[in-house]
């Protein structure tokens, strides 16, 4: 029977990783960690240990977790076992093979007080400002769209699925605590529109294919230079898109424009832009009984080019990260949509400064 792994071994096994490219070698080394130690203490708000007891985790290994979930759809348990099974994931949080794991608990409480401190605005802002110290400051102006995130269906009657619209808890949930937990009340359905595929011949009999969509909207603002988001919010799957645009415009980018699609052109939109220093360049709508003029559609087309970068954003966000809201509420589904904006942004800063390398 063989031993315990030594200290050699293990330092193979690192150096084998680090051969075969391991992302988050570089992650853990070119990320400023230690940035995000204040907005966390804050939120924690942790006493000083003059009570004993068993010391808590280290705030920044525990936030370095929740990235590793975000960047791999990892639920609080599997993010347990991965932790514990791969070497990689060990290394990039800084434990030995001796050393406690965090378990699901752990974790959930943990984001459960980052939850309860609203802390996720301010942990994202702490970053950006990392990025603009860094030289990537948002410049070229801002495109701007929204994704449905989905949540597990609710399955509810009618009857419930009116209270909920009009604010209250149902009058079957009202008696029973443990079922109002495992209710979402402010995620909504929503119809999203897909193309349509060609059949054998090459043809489609409908331009669009609606398919319903339960859960929340990532509403994002990207800067053109660098494809970092820099502003973001969160609502429900059936909020309108052109009523977030305010909220997620960066005031700090150099550039003036605004890229969008057509559910964001509005007068008030219009209006509010203009008041504030931004130039429109966001989608024309269809004129109604109508067709588009061949002008507007070439410069829709134009533009469709530049609004095509946030989308990107997004599939790579569903794709590659598989992001995915577990959590019940809105305040939860904020911290992760926002985690899993932070990753990205986490990402790409690591390209970036790879690029920076090799110039």
């Amino acid at each position: 029977m063989r031993g315990q792994p030594g200290f050699w071994d293990v330092e193979e096994r690192h150096g084998r990783l680090s051969e075969a490219g391991d992302p988050l070698e570089k992650l853990a080394a070119l990320v400023p960690w230690e940035v995000f130690r204040e907005p966390l203490a804050k939120a924690l708000k942790r006493s000083d240990g003059t009570r004993g007891g068993r010391p808590p985790c280290d705030p920044v290994l525990m936030f370095k977790i929740l990235v590793l979930q975000a960047l791999y759809g990892l639920s609080d348990d599997q993010a347990e076992f991965q932790i514990q099974d791969r070497l990689s994931f060990m290394r990039f949080l800084g434990l030995g093979l001796a050393e406690r794991v965090p378990d699901a608990k752990t974790i959930w409480l943990f984001r459960e007080q980052l939850v309860q401190a609203g802390a996720m605005e301010d942990l994202f802002r702490r970053f950006d400002a990392s990025l603009c110290e860094a030289g990537y400051l948002a410049m070229g102006g801002q495109i701007v769209d929204a994704t449905v995130v989905a949540a597990p269906k609710q399955r509810n009657t009618d009857a419930e699925k009116a209270a909920i619209k009009r604010g209250e808890v149902p009058q079957a949930w009202r008696d029973k605590p443990a079922k109002r937990r495992q209710k979402d009340r402010d995620a909504r359905w929503t119809v999203r529109f897909s193309k349509a595929k060609p059949d054998q011949d090459g043809k489609t009999t409908r331009r669009d294919i609606a398919v319903p969509a339960f859960g929340y909207k990532n509403h994002a603002a990207i800067d053109r230079r660098h494809g970092f988001i820099r502003g973001w919010s969160v609502t429900s799957a059936a909020a309108y898109d052109g009523a977030q645009l305010g909220n997620v415009l960066d005031r700090g980018n150099t550039g003036s424009k605004v890229w969008a699609d057509s559910a964001y052109r509005s007068k008030k939109n219009e209006a509010w832009l203009d008041r504030n220093g931004y130039v429109s360049d966001i989608h024309h709508k269809k004129p109604k009984g109508r067709p588009m003029s061949e002008a507007t559609s070439r410069a829709n087309g134009r533009r469709s080019k530049i609004r095509a970068f946030v989308e990107h954003v997004f599939a790579h966000q569903k794709a590659r990260m598989g992001l995915f809201v577990r959590t019940i509420g809105i305040g939860r589904a904020k911290v992760k949509i926002g985690m899993v904006n932070l990753a990205y942004n986490l990402r790409r800063y690591v390209w970036h400064e790879g690029r920076r390398a090799a110039a």
